[in-house]
């Protein structure tokens, strides 16, 4: 699945956020006209047609794009029927970990924020969840909390989690004004890649990332914002992973969950595959003593991006299918796997390196 398109280009310059449907437009609505070929209506008298290439043949009613007729783009903001919902914020970051899917980019793209505002008010009721990603986020600032306080308003039955290296909120007034929005269910996702802080700023590339990050854990915790730790397994973090498990149920037992993550081979990850990657099969004594101390310690615990054949049998219940419809897919060995629909199967990047366990588990299906 493609989020973005071209499209024919124009010699108008116009660019817009809209929400499709195929019935009669609304404010803010372009009709979606299904045939050969699809194409989008926008306005009505008078109205001019862009049609849609074949890999946006998914698009439904309901759905968000983004259109730039002058550069001759299309992009998918939001899919009413995915669970897998993104608003990317930024390319900005102030680490530059070694396996970072999206490299940071030191740009101004604050019009990802405006566009985003635009598109919240035309989200569905109905939206499950929404996830807040970049770059990273809080370097945004009073734009970060504008966008909080639009999902509050518009969606607010919505689940909002937001990933973050979490070290701008060692500033305590960044961690109380996101309190104080008091959003009902947001929960904010932060990496810590070791126990040993020299580790975890290798990894992020990044000297005294571990004092902000574990401060900045903390402040949110002692504002009562709900928290996420994170774990990406891979050749330069495994050996800590029970250590790091030990240090969380010890030092931040407050922590609301933790997942442990398998490694998503694309962006900086492919630059630095050779020092990155390791068969999942071979750290899974790792994997198991990470997720007793979790246990011992009643700190929930998650395992995402893993398939089952390769986990053991008492792992399955906590492992999620986390990876984001529009690239996860299965490969020619899971074809008779009978409990393929359980599983989580894998990024779209995982050509270039995975396991040779993978195997298809004839048992019966999961419950």
């Amino acid at each position: 699945m493609d989020l973005h398109a071209r499209i024919p280009q124009t010699t108008d310059a116009a660019t817009f956020v809209a929400r499709l449907t195929e019935d009669t437009p609304h404010d803010r609505d372009v009709l979606l006209v299904r045939g050969d070929p699809t194409f989008l209506r926008v306005g009505t008298t008078p109205s001019r047609d862009i049609q849609l290439p074949e890999t946006l043949s998914y698009l439904r009613a309901g759905d968000i794009v983004r259109v730039n007729e002058g550069a001759g783009h299309i992009r998918v903001v939001y899919r009413r029927n995915s669970p897998h919902n993104v608003l990317f914020f930024t390319e900005r970051c102030n680490s530059r970990c070694l396996m970072c899917s999206q490299p940071p980019r030191e740009i101004e793209d604050g019009y990802l924020i405006d566009e985003i505002l635009e598109a919240i008010p035309l989200m569905s009721q109905e939206t499950p969840e929404l996830y807040i990603t970049g770059g990273e986020p809080t370097l945004l600032g009073d734009r970060l909390l504008e966008v909080i306080e639009a999902t509050k308003r518009h969606l607010p039955d919505t689940s909002l989690h937001m990933l973050s290296n979490g070290r701008l909120f060692r500033y305590m007034r960044l961690a109380q004004e996101i309190a104080e929005i008091r959003h009902p269910n947001f929960m904010i996702g932060i990496p810590l890649y070791s126990d040993i802080a020299s580790k975890h700023d290798f990894v992020v590339q990044a000297k005294g990332a571990f004092d902000e990050t574990v401060r900045g854990i903390m402040n949110l915790a002692r504002v009562g914002q709900r928290i996420e730790t994170r774990f990406v397994i891979h050749r330069q973090t495994f050996s800590r992973l029970a250590h790091t498990a030990r240090f969380i149920a010890g030092n931040l037992p407050f922590v609301d969950q933790v997942a442990l993550m398998g490694l998503e081979m694309t962006g900086l990850t492919k630059a630095n595959l050779e020092a990155l990657w390791i068969d999942p099969i071979e750290y899974q004594p790792e994997l198991r003593e990470a997720v007793e101390e979790f246990r011992r310690a009643r700190v929930p615990v998650m395992i995402y991006n893993h398939q089952l054949c390769l986990l053991d049998k008492d792992l399955w219940p906590i492992a999620r299918k986390s990876i984001s419809d529009w690239k996860n897919v299965y490969m020619p060995e899971c074809i008779s796997c009978r409990i393929k629909d359980q599983c989580g199967g894998f990024f779209a990047s995982a050509h270039l390196r995975y396991s040779k366990h993978i195997t298809p588990v004839g048992g019966p299906a999961m419950p």
